[in-house]
């Protein structure tokens, strides 16, 4: 198993320093107790020929131990190298996230990163310590806890959500990861977390989750940022919240991320098939770069004597995500040496006009409908109405990538998607 970035010594002095920042990163296996906690685990630091630390929970699983019932590191914010990495690891742990090996199997999931099943689960178990089935089975584990202690979803219901292909496969994971019944889970959630704000009663349907992120964060600037670009109809912002429609595999789907009173992050959702709603939650914590680390990106600017004074003014910066890699695209596309403005009027036409039509908004269009019928609704130079069309006919295709096959929280692209020219000449895109 690899390790890169980061020694024993220096993985054994975070646990020592029960350092939250690191919660997520990596796990603490102790070989006495047969357990792993995530580093910051207020328990007593066991002796250093008693620890082996592992990348992932999955390979704390598939080399014996279960989850610590004091710290439960399934619940820490997910680890920041799958959102920066771009090898073949942490493509394959987005698109796990993102429900792929469900959806499709192993072997899909092999077929989109361009390798065998078999080579692809060596490469995985070499680099993680665990292959792409284990992977996958932590994380509908890692979401079966999620909406247990998160949600008063019924536990068939919870079962479903999470991935798993029957009750009882999800009782039986529960019970070997957790040391817990899935009732046992539920029972020892504080109220503040099984609820929504006091006296906020959801509609029917919908789920309310607290989003698990490292501070510090700064809210205000992502939502500013986002009520700037919101396209009326779509997307919706105010000075704590943000929602949005969107497709989903199973069919329209709706979250809202606002800050609460705590200061917390908290998740609104309605899906039209359940085995959507664990994508959704990854969905929204990638728009919001929740898996990030802040503390490191701010040191790092900070190591630039112009920009120290801004990151001391302003910490917690985030890079907002995408929920569509498709969409960013046109979206930019469309912006080009236009104003924010002008490029949302242009873009909110176009989503009146093709989008489809769901409560009370309507989604994005289809690169299908852009294709066919983008140059009807879109104005300005011909030539940039003919790219953005050929690029969402380029996108129509079925060999387009999904989601989350992007760096999500650097919304960068496939090269390959880039490669749109105007009578030749390239139009320069947002991953430039």
């Amino acid at each position: 198993m690899t390790f890169p970035t980061m020694s024993f010594d220096e993985r054994y002095g975070a646990i020592d320093a029960r350092d939250i920042r690191f919660d997520g990163q990596f796990v603490t296996a102790v070989h006495t107790t047969g357990i792993y906690c995530r580093p910051s685990c207020p328990a007593r630091t066991p002796k250093r020929e008693n620890v082996s630390f592992y990348p992932t929970s999955a390979a704390a699983h598939e080399a014996g131990f279960r989850a610590c019932k004091r710290c439960l590191p399934e619940a820490a914010p997910g680890s920041p190298a799958w959102d920066l990495r771009g090898d073949t690891a942490a493509r394959a742990m987005r698109l796990i996230a993102d429900g792929v090996v469900e959806r499709e199997g192993v072997g899909g999931l092999a077929a989109r990163l361009g390798y065998s099943s078999r080579h692809l689960t060596r490469l995985l178990s070499t680099e993680l310590g665990a292959g792409p089935l284990a992977l996958a089975r932590a994380h509908r584990a890692h979401n079966a806890r999620m909406l247990l202690v998160g949600t008063d979803l019924a536990i068939s219901d919870i079962a479903f959500s999470a991935g798993f292909a029957s009750i009882r496969q999800c009782n039986d994971t529960i019970r070997e990861v957790f040391g817990l019944t899935p009732s046992e889970v539920r029972a020892r959630r504080r109220s503040s977390i099984a609820s929504g704000a006091a006296g906020d009663a959801l509609p029917p349907g919908t789920i309310d989750l607290i989003l698990p992120h490292r501070e510090p964060m700064d809210a205000v600037g992502i939502f500013t940022w986002m009520a700037a670009r919101a396209l009326p109809g779509v997307e919706s912002v105010t000075a704590s919240s943000f929602a949005r429609h969107l497709r989903m595999p199973g069919g329209p789907a709706w979250f809202e991320v606002r800050q609460d009173a705590a200061a917390r992050l908290r998740l609104r959702a309605r899906v039209t098939h359940l085995g959507d709603l664990a994508p959704l939650v990854a969905t929204a914590r990638r728009i919001f770069d929740l898996d990030a680390d802040p503390v490191a990106v701010d040191a790092a600017l900070s190591s630039h004597p112009q920009l120290a004074p801004l990151v001391a003014l302003t910490p917690g910066i985030r890079v907002p995500g995408a929920a569509d890699p498709h969409e960013m695209l046109i979206r930019a596309m469309v912006g080009q040496q236009i104003t924010v403005a002008a490029a949302r009027t242009s873009l909110t036409a176009l989503a009146e006009a093709l989008g489809e039509r769901v409560d009370d908004g309507h989604l994005f269009p289809t690169m299908l409908a852009i294709a066919e019928h983008g140059a009807e609704v879109l104005r300005g130079p011909a030539a940039r109405i003919r790219a953005i069309t050929g690029a969402a006919a380029a996108l129509a295709d079925a060999r387009s990538p999904s989601p989350s096959e992007t760096t999500a929280s650097s919304n960068a692209m496939p090269s390959w998607l880039c490669r749109v020219s105007d009578r030749g000449r390239p139009i320069t895109c947002a991953c430039a």
